[in-house]
C-alpha cells in the first residue's frame, strides 16, 4: 500500500498542470489544504535529500515535478532535436506590456509599442498566456487584457509577484489618436515574422 506522499509524488508526476493543494486534498480526501501542503513538503524534502535530477517547486498556484537547473544543459541538447514552440519578439514585448500593466486594452498596447498589435493579441490568445478579462470605460470600450495561469508557468513564475523589477515606470502615450472604436495606430505589427524567441527567455 503506498504512502500518502508516495501518492502525491505520483498525482505530480501524472499531471501536466500545477497540481494545487486542495486538489491533493480532494484526492487524498484529506482534512484540509495545510495537510496536503504538508506532504508537498514532506517529499520535496526528499528529494533535496537525495540530490537527485528532480524537484518540486510552487508555479502558478500549484505544485510541480520538475528537472533541477544543474541538468539543464543536458535537456537543451534534448530540445535542439525538436521542434520548439516559439514566441517572436514582437510577442514577448507585447506579453511584457500586458503582463506589467494589466489590465490593459489594446489602443494602449498599440500606443506603447507605436504599432497595431491586433494580431500579436490574437496569437497570445490562442497561445493561452493572455485573456480578455472584461472592456475599458473609454470611447469603443476596448477590450482589456491580462496574463493567465499557463503565463505564470511558461516562465516558471509563482504570481505575478516574482515578475522582474523594472526601473521606472512603463508609460501609456496620450491615446489622441485612437479612434472611436479603439483603432489603433495606422502602422501594423509584422506579427510573428522576424526572430524569434524561446518562450522560456
Amino acid at each position: 500500500m503506498p504512502t500518502p506522499a508516495e501518492i502525491v509524488e505520483a498525482l505530480l508526476f501524472a499531471s501536466d498542470t500545477p497540481l494545487e493543494a486542495e486538489r491533493i486534498r480532494d484526492v487524498l480526501e484529506l482534512a484540509d489544504a495545510p495537510a496536503a501542503r504538508a506532504l508537498v513538503d514532506e517529499l520535496r524534502a526528499r528529494y533535496e535529500a537525495a540530490s537527485g535530477a528532480l524537484q518540486i517547486v510552487e508555479v502558478g498556484g500549484g505544485f510541480r515535478l520538475v528537472t533541477r537547473p544543474e541538468v539543464a544543459p543536458w535537456l537543451v541538447r534534448l530540445a535542439r532535436a525538436r521542434t520548439r514552440v516559439r514566441l517572436s519578439r514582437p510577442a514577448l514585448e507585447t506579453l511584457a506590456i500586458v503582463a506589467y500593466k494589466q489590465p490593459v486594452s489594446r489602443p494602449e498596447v498599440d500606443a506603447i509599442r507605436g504599432v497595431n498589435s491586433e494580431g500579436v493579441l490574437e496569437n497570445l490568445l490562442e497561445r493561452r498566456l493572455v485573456r480578455i478579462t472584461g472592456r475599458k470605460d473609454a470611447p469603443g470600450r476596448p477590450f482589456l487584457y491580462e496574463t493567465t495561469r499557463e503565463f505564470l508557468v511558461a516562465f516558471g513564475l509563482r504570481d505575478l509577484g516574482d515578475l522582474p523589477r523594472v526601473e521606472g515606470e512603463l508609460v501609456v502615450p496620450e491615446l489622441a489618436g485612437v479612434g472611436e472604436h479603439g483603432e489603433a495606430p495606422a502602422q501594423q505589427d509584422p506579427g510573428a515574422g522576424g526572430p524569434d524567441v524561446p518562450a522560456g527567455g
